[in-house]
């Protein structure tokens, strides 16, 4: 009985143990910095791998050093420079000390004996289908070179360098221009560049996450003496800058403009093309600018030196900040324009800090919004409930559309000047349309088609630029791809959609463009009012370039008809020639009498003064004469005058020069004062 027990004993233990539920960690609340959230998601940015991470630094830096130097008026000169580095080096600059390894197969890349094998009976079969390929006399391939394996861990390093000719930057503030996110002087109403707003900041960060290293910042204003030199990086978790050095240098050449330079992880081999396709980009947008760009390399072949030339100083205005359309503000941003208004009532805010609205259209709107509303309300009393009220009003009340004088498109003489230095192409038509608005934004659509030129492949070359930047990226789903491909009826224009070199260029410009994608890279199609402007701007350009085809396919029949008429001409020669001499013998033999005319033409004949080349020559003269009456004709009737054109070669102009220009989509007039 005791044994009993004894052996039940343990079992009831075990069943009666219960175990203690754990209790939940209490959560604590937690904040991240605007920096942090960028680091953590940095592919909205457009820093997805290493290699997109250098393609889009290049890219902020370039676009940073347009605006500074465009921001005063100042025809730009950009250098970027990458200089690979290698890891030797990269160690070097960190102060680490490369080290030999020694247990090898702890390693990504490490080969094993049973892969070793694989790899060189591969290599055995190949150079034995070689060997047999040569004896039978077939084409032999020249054997790949063996691919080398790159480890997980083994990145690749760049020295990325932007220097310019713009207005610099204070002293004082560039720490936090750069290492602070989300602080700059771009984030009023008015169409700019950037996409987030970020620049050089998210380098930065991109930086400090791959490398460790620090960012270097040379920049001089006008008249200044000095030359600030600052070193920093960035707290990502404070989002304060981390400032190294912050010095005064002598400035002795008197220079103006910025450096920045940064070393980040990257991949040149595959983006390669993408830096170089939206260089050449940037050179067709903005003619105005000198652009030079290097790769730098310990080995020379992969050495790389482009220089994209200036081809006019003739520069688009500046953006103008504009005040917002009352049709495009929501509840939040009324919000916050009535905390940062300086005026005192509800009449003078809405007349003052919205466009369109004048003071007897702003009384007519307060008469509406009810009794509780009234001109001399305190605009910064309202309750929550009229904000609702003014909110409501504003979205459903009809206003006027923004004019587009805020904007600052390329131009269209600017856009054919690009598209001719960069692709040279067989003919060219430009077109610029007129400001339309889309939910309360101004926005203005250029277009230009080519047909031929250099580096350019058959078929459609889709172009696209939001704000005068390119955009290489998710080109699919782009509403400029999508009119080009389905709503251009490309035959009906004399164009060959397949054969013929087509490119497609269109630039939108707005204070708002409405990118699709967490990484902006791309337009969507659902808004009717870009979509139609889009297509209605290409189809101007094929009007123009259906009329120049038109005119080149008759010049050319016309030369066809002149080719096939001079082919006959020694025939028709030798057969006149031939009927004169046999009348001439007739009229010797006195069997047929003519008329003193013909008896003249007969005697010239007879003494040999008329001959078979004589016939010809004057049959060339008179298809010569009516192949010009043609011409002639057809210019007349066509409104065309074909003179001859020659090459003008125009002064290059001094900065004090005061001039006016007066554009054209063709030329720009100016006049000097």
């Amino acid at each position: 009985m005791d044994g009993d027990c004894s052996s039940a004993s343990p079992t009831e233990s075990k069943k009666t143990k219960s175990k203690t539920p754990r209790k939940p960690k209490e959560s604590l609340l937690k904040q991240k910095s605007p920096a942090e959230f960028f680091a953590e998601n940095k592919n909205i940015a457009g820093f997805d791998n290493p290699g997109k991470s250098l393609y889009t630094t290049v890219r902020e830096l370039v676009e940073n050093s347009l605006d500074s130097a465009e921001s005063i008026s100042e025809l730009p000169v950009v250098e970027i420079t990458i200089e690979e580095i290698g890891k030797t080096k990269f160690n070097s600059m960190i102060g680490l000390v490369d080290r030999e390894r020694v247990d090898a197969a702890l390693y990504d890349d490490y080969e094993t004996e049973k892969a070793r094998e694989k790899r060189l009976a591969k290599e055995a079969r190949a150079q034995e289908m070689q060997a047999k390929n040569a004896a039978l006399g077939k084409k032999v391939k020249e054997a790949s070179a063996t691919k080398v394996m790159k480890g997980r861990g083994e990145a690749s390093f760049y020295r990325v360098t932007c220097k310019d000719n713009g207005k610099g930057m204070p002293h004082d503030d560039i720490p936090n221009m750069f290492g602070r996110v989300l602080s700059g002087t771009k984030y009023g109403l008015k169409q700019t560049r950037g996409k987030f707003g970020l620049g050089a900041k998210m380098a930065l960060i991109w930086s400090k996450m791959s490398t460790g290293l620090p960012i270097e910042i040379s920049s001089s204003m006008k008249n200044q003496n000095y030359i600030s030199f600052c070193r920093l990086d960035i707290d990502i978790h404070k989002n304060i800058p981390h400032v190294h050095l912050h010095e005064k240098r002598e400035n002795k050449e008197h220079w103006r403009g910025a450096e920045i330079q940064v070393v980040i992880e990257g991949n040149w081999t595959t983006y390669r093309s993408k830096i170089l396709h939206y260089m050449r980009q940037m050179a067709v947008i903005t003619p105005y600018a000198q652009l030079l760009f290097k790769f730098v390399s310990d080995t020379p072949d992969k050495n790389v030196s482009v220089r994209f030339a200036r081809r006019t100083d003739v520069m688009p205005p500046i953006p103008m900040e504009t005040k917002h359309h009352p049709s495009s503000v929501d509840l939040l941003l009324i919000k916050r324009l009535i905390a940062e208004t300086s005026k005192q009532n509800l009449l003078q805010f809405l007349q003052h800090e919205f466009v369109n609205i004048n003071k007897s259209y702003a009384e007519r709107l307060i008469g509406e919004m009810g009794p509780d509303f009234s001109a001399k309300i305190p605009v910064k009393s309202l309750t929550s409930q009229q904000l609702v009220r003014i909110h409501q009003l504003l979205r459903q009340a009809k206003f006027d559309d923004p004019s587009g004088h805020c904007l600052s498109p390329a131009g269209e003489y600017n856009l054919r000047l690009g598209i001719i230095k960069e692709l040279h192409p067989d003919m060219v038509a430009t077109y610029s349309g007129s400001a339309q608005v889309f939910e309360g934004h101004p926005f203005i659509v250029e277009a230009g088609v080519s047909v031929g030129g250099k580096d350019v492949k058959q078929g459609l070359n889709i172009f696209r630029f939001a704000n005068r930047i390119p955009l290489l990226f998710e080109q699919g789903a782009d509403v400029v791809t999508r009119t080009a491909l389905k709503r251009i009826n490309w035959s009906s224009y004399k164009i060959n959609q397949i054969q013929d070199k087509i490119g497609v260029f269109v630039s939108i410009v707005s204070t708002k463009i409405p990118f699709k994608g967490t990484g902006k890279e791309y337009i969507g199609d659902d808004i009717t009012e870009i979509a139609s402007a889009v297509k209605y701007a290409i189809q101007q350009c094929c009007v123009q370039l259906k009329s120049k085809i038109v005119k080149k396919m008759q010049a050319r029949e016309q030369q066809e008809r002149k080719r096939n008429l001079s082919r006959y001409i020694p025939d028709a020669s030798a057969a006149v020639y031939n009927v004169l001499k046999e009348m001439t013998q007739l009229h010797a033999a006195k069997k047929i009498r003519y008329e003193d005319d013909a008896l003249e033409l007969l005697r010239k004949v007879s003494d040999n003064l008329v001959t078979k080349e004589t016939l010809s020559e004057k049959l060339a003269k008179h298809v010569e004469q009516v192949d010009y009456e043609m011409a002639l004709e057809y210019a007349t009737q066509s409104g065309v005058s074909e003179e001859p054109r020659e090459t003008i070669y125009i002064q290059s102009l001094e900065a004090e020069n005061k001039m006016i220009d007066l554009q054209t989509p063709f030329i720009v007039f100016r006049l000097f004062q």
